[in-house]
């Protein structure tokens, strides 16, 4: 498979292909729902797929690996990066199949530093006021890797209109790992969660440490959950006409990784907004099927203006009269 997505792409170089691949394993191991729609793309256009991807995994590992000098591991990275995207080349496996990349589909360079912006906010933000402070790391963490993403999968019209929706389902995937993983970053001594929403149900930092220790949601930790889901799902709604922009055999990856990841929501929802007691995971048979059936769709031509979103009403519980408060 690997041999042929090279092929396809007319990577023929051995230090490059080389290069591809490590990108392509990381890929394979650390993103399973992009993965799994990156196989319905063209195998010339993967390889570029899995370059972004394996950049962005590299980026973020350095941040959350717990890898001693994170600060100067990611300075470094920065500085590697320029020269390696104004010439073309680097000794670094992940940098050369990304600068390959860059140069070949014409991607903007200054998305890149974007992102590296909002990697070096996690090493030093812990908090977000507001969700005009979250939106910021978000612009960097997720929308940009959209907007590099526009470019290898094509548009039927001009890409500054496709650009806004590329940009919204950045954001959106985003936001839904910020809901799965409340746990697993309160770990890490973060909230990404906007602190005034929060405060509107009574939830702060300190409740959310008190459900992660007893391992399940207070009920106001719950209604802050569902309104925050909604607020995603909205996004999701926003994002989704720019699955008809794109050119046509791109369109079921992208279909196919909205309704995966839109999914999740799904799945916290039906936990009822705890998502305390188990990661929010789709199952694997759930997922295949799921995207079969989108990818059918899409491939017939039946990709609707409306979104394959599903709205969950759950009844939450009444207040504690104990516990934490």
């Amino acid at each position: 498979m690997v041999r042929r997505e090279l092929a396809a792409a007319r990577i023929v170089e051995p230090t490059l292909q080389a290069a591809y691949a490590r990108c392509r394993e990381l890929n394979a191991r650390h993103g399973r729902t992009y993965f799994l729609a990156t196989r319905l793309l063209p195998a010339s256009r993967r390889p570029a797929v899995h370059a972004l991807y394996g950049f962005a995994r590299y980026a973020d590992d350095i941040v959350d690996g717990d890898l001693p000098q994170a600060d100067v591991r990611l300075a470094a990275l920065d500085a590697a990066l320029r020269p390696a995207l104004a010439t073309g080349h680097s000794d670094e496996a992940v940098l050369a199949a990304l600068a390959d990349t860059v140069a070949r589909y014409g991607i903007e360079p200054d998305l890149f530093t974007r992102f590296l912006h909002s990697m070096r906010m996690d090493l030093t933000t812990t908090d977000y006021p507001t969700r005009a402070a979250l939106s910021e790391y978000v612009h960097g963490s997720a929308e940009v890797i959209g907007l590099q993403m526009l470019p290898v999968l094509g548009t039927v019209c001009a890409p500054e209109e496709a650009a806004p929706h590329a940009a919204a389902l950045g954001y959106a995937f985003q936001l839904t790992n910020f809901l799965r993983d409340v746990a697993e970053d309160l770990d890490r001594g973060r909230v990404y969660l906007p602190a005034d929403e929060l405060a509107a149900h009574g939830v702060d930092r300190d409740l959310l440490l008190w459900c992660r220790r007893v391992g399940h949601a207070d009920p106001r930790v719950r209604r802050a959950l569902a309104e925050q889901v909604e607020r995603t799902r909205e996004v999701y709604r926003r994002a989704w006409p720019g699955v008809l922009l794109l050119r046509p055999e791109s369109r079921p990856c992208v279909a196919t990784a909205f309704t995966l990841y839109s999914r999740i929501l799904d799945v916290i929802a039906e936990a009822g907004y705890d998502v305390f007691g188990a990661r929010a995971v789709v199952r694997p048979s759930r997922r295949v099927a799921l995207a079969t059936g989108t990818m059918v769709r899409t491939w017939a031509g039946r990709v609707h203006r409306e979104p394959p979103l599903r709205r969950r009403v759950v009844t939450l519980g009444a207040e504690p009269t104990a516990g934490r408060c």
